[in-house]
């Protein structure tokens, strides 16, 4: 038997030798469609190390409090949803000093507007992402490292002080170097701020706002700044093993201070890492659902082309067949030969795939900012779905091949 495979095998490899560019035309829709699995799995790999990071950056064991759900569109949203009451300063009080489960709650407000501005001599950094918050935000926010200076106290807080801590872009964009900032004074919005220190590069997130452009003052500072800003909301850290336990405790207290009734939906949203990840999880189906789609029409044309290749070379080489069944070859033997052919035909289109396209696959963290890279699987999947490609649409020729007369097909011109 391991005879007979090494025999089918060096004549499927003499086949490719002589006939090198009919081949490359059969399985082209085999390296098009073993690529495709390739590099979307590798841009999926980085993109799951990429929120994996982001996840791990701001902390497994945190949730959020916000007045709508995480990514709703205002103009889509039902008309009492829209009508919710802003979560309150008092509100997210209460969390701290009413829920067991819950270590520390940051409590940020926001001033939505198109320009926060801020300026230091001739340098001027606008759009900035400008929030004020509690002095806890430094605990609760695992992505809020500083590289220099320090955060505000709650002295400060209390006190309204015009101090800021910039994210490292905007401190470049306004200083030679970050170092430069702390101690510094600059305008932000038309008033004084003393620069209290810059954050490290954004490790973590969701969202479309660039961290590394915030602007972070105390709460009670951009309250007086904005009395009309009521956008708040709540992030809080649970003690160990016991997130769910302190999700379950904020919605009860929240529920209470906003007297939602009793059989009323929340009015308000609560979402935790695991639901970013579930929600992560639901756009990978959907990707891997797209792969699935676009290889199997690569692996489709490339299976028909390969068909069509070893019904010519069944016409070719009908002869040949002849000679080999009256001097003894079984249909069985013709069946596996060219069965070998396809398979190796298909098997080497799908390992020239996986080479060529794993390489560009590895070139692209080089060129752009996106992380990839090619995961085993992947690779083992092209392969193996290459050499099945050949099997199946293989077997037509090689059955055809089979069950060819011996004295016919010596007697073929």
């Amino acid at each position: 038997m391991n005879q007979d495979i090494r025999e089918n095998l060096a004549l499927a490899f003499d086949t490719l030798r002589t006939h090198k560019t009919r081949s490359l035309l059969a399985v082209l829709g085999v390296v098009i469609g073993v690529g495709v699995i390739i590099v979307v799995a590798s841009l999926i790999t980085g993109f799951r190390a990429t929120i994996s990071e982001q996840i791990e950056g701001f902390g497994a064991n945190t949730a959020w409090v916000s007045r709508y759900d995480e990514g709703s569109n205002m103009s889509s949203l039902p008309a009492n949803e829209r009508m919710r009451p802003p979560l309150t300063l008092d509100q997210g009080l209460g969390l701290a000093s009413e829920c067991p489960a819950i270590k520390e709650v940051a409590i940020s407000l926001y001033q939505w507007q198109d320009d926060h501005i801020a300026t230091y001599g001739r340098n001027q950094v606008d759009a900035l992402n400008m929030s004020g918050t509690t002095p806890s935000y430094m605990e609760v926010y695992g992505n809020a490292n500083l590289q220099a200076g320090r955060f505000f106290t709650d002295a400060e807080n209390d006190e309204r002080a015009k101090v800021v801590i910039f994210g490292e872009d905007a401190a470049k964009a306004l200083f030679p170097t970050v170092q430069d900032a702390v101690g510094k004074t600059v305008n932000l919005d038309g008033s004084d701020f003393h620069v209290l220190g810059v954050f490290e590069t954004q490790k973590g997130g969701f969202g479309f706002d660039n961290q590394d452009k915030r602007a972070i003052v105390p709460y009670n500072t951009l309250h007086e700044m904005y009395p009309q800003a009521l956008d708040n909301g709540y992030r809080f850290v649970a003690y160990p093993g016991k997130l769910d336990e302190a999700v379950d405790e904020a919605r009860g207290v929240l529920r209470r201070e906003r007297k939602v009734s009793y059989n009323a939906p929340d009015s308000f949203a609560i979402t935790t890492q695991v639901q970013e990840e579930e929600q992560f999880n639901q756009i990978i189906g959907g990707v891997a659902l797209v792969l699935i789609v676009l290889s199997s029409i690569g692996l489709l044309i490339g299976g028909v082309g390969v068909m069509n290749i070893m019904l010519v070379s069944v016409t070719e080489r009908t002869r040949e067949i002849g000679v080999r069944k009256a001097i003894g070859a079984r249909s069985r033997d013709i069946t596996w030969q060219f069965l070998f052919e396809a398979m190796t035909l298909t098997g080497a289109g799908g390992i020239f795939g996986v080479a060529l396209f794993s390489g560009l696959a590895m070139l692209i963290p080089h060129i752009t900012s996106m992380k990839a890279s090619v995961p085993l699987w992947a690779i083992i999947v092209g392969i193996v779905v290459s050499v099945g490609i050949g099997l199946v649409f293989g077997v037509w020729p090689a059955v055809k091949a089979a069950k060819l007369d011996p004295i016919e097909a010596l007697r073929y011109e």
